[in-house]
């Protein structure tokens, strides 16, 4: 196994999978586009990168008929959504922040047009990986993984073998210091995986990733972790206890104050990274006393997904 590791002095926050997203709507379904500011396909100017598909949207007749063929499937899904509302069931478990939408508020670039990337020549966007698009790399045999570190964000990929998502060699394709992030936004629409990262020069990229929250909470949160001498006694025993009772590889625990007032408490161990969820973090909560909290008194915000 060959898993990256940060530089000493560098903090590894998280790692979770991440490709190119896909488009869901009728008309884009299945599709992406890589776009400049004037949405013209920009795919052949990329250098570097391999000979890939090229997507044709759906006419609007066409999707129209596609509509109405499954307009009473839709009705029906509904007053089957609207009987487990009643009755305090759900179709997507827990809800929570990751859950989808059907409703579209960027139709422009999510109904109409699928671009993955917008971006000008010579900015930042242009520079991604194309192992990041599943129309040239499939994950059938190729996985790509983002890491961010409180310094930069990075896109690693490996070959991946089925059955066997504990083997990880990888290969680094690509950074950028943190700094060069402008935002990051969560999109929602249909599964609700896909998120629109933003760069400081203006170009933006848009992904996807089954670990999602994870991946985007360190780049919208502040990285406000408390210095383990700044705890408590009983706070820091609680921390480090934690900590050695993970993986040996485990680094020092990240501690952050929830807005609850409890403390999350989160470790990294490089070695139970998974080719499939990236790294699904260790953590637990303890209160202001230094005791865990147990899971069924955890606060919302205590959760991690």
């Amino acid at each position: 196994m060959n898993i990256w590791q940060p530089d000493s002095h560098e903090t590894l926050i998280a790692r979770a999978p991440l490709t190119f997203a896909t488009g869901t709507a009728t008309r884009v379904k299945g599709m992406r586009w890589f776009r400049d500011t004037e949405r013209n396909d920009i795919q052949g100017e990329l250098p570097g990168w391999p000979k890939g598909p090229t997507y044709t949207a759906h006419s609007v007749g066409g999707t129209v008929g596609r509509n109405v063929i499954k307009g009473a499937a839709l009705v029906a899904g509904a007053v089957i959504v609207g009987f487990l509302s009643s009755h305090g069931g759900s179709l997507n478990g827990t809800p929570s922040s990751n859950a989808g939408t059907n409703i579209s508020y960027d139709e422009a670039d999510e109904v109409d047009d699928f671009p993955v990337m917008w971006s000008a020549p010579g900015t930042i966007a242009r520079t991604l990986p194309w192992q990041l698009d599943p129309g040239r790399s499939s994950a059938k045999r190729y996985r790509t993984h983002a890491v961010i570190t409180d310094r930069r964000v990075l896109i690693v990929g490996f070959p991946y073998i089925r059955g066997n998502d504990a083997l990880i060699d990888d290969e680094l394709l690509w950074e950028i210091p943190r700094s060069s992030i402008e935002r990051v936004e969560l999109r929602n629409f249909r599964i609700g995986n896909d998120a629109k990262i933003v760069f400081t020069d203006g170009s933006w990229c848009r992904v996807s990733s089954v670990n999602r929250e994870r991946l985007t909470r360190y780049l919208i949160e502040p990285l406000d972790f408390i210095a383990l001498d700044a705890l408590t006694p009983a706070q820091r025993s609680t921390a480090e206890s934690f900590a050695a009772a993970q993986a040996p590889d485990a680094l020092p625990p990240l501690v952050k104050r929830n807005p609850c007032g409890c403390f999350r408490i989160e470790v990294f161990a490089p070695s139970t990274t998974h080719a499939f969820f990236g790294h699904s973090g260790l953590y637990t909560v303890m209160d202001d006393s230094g005791n865990e909290v147990g899971i069924m008194d955890h606060h919302k915000e205590d959760m991690l997904t």
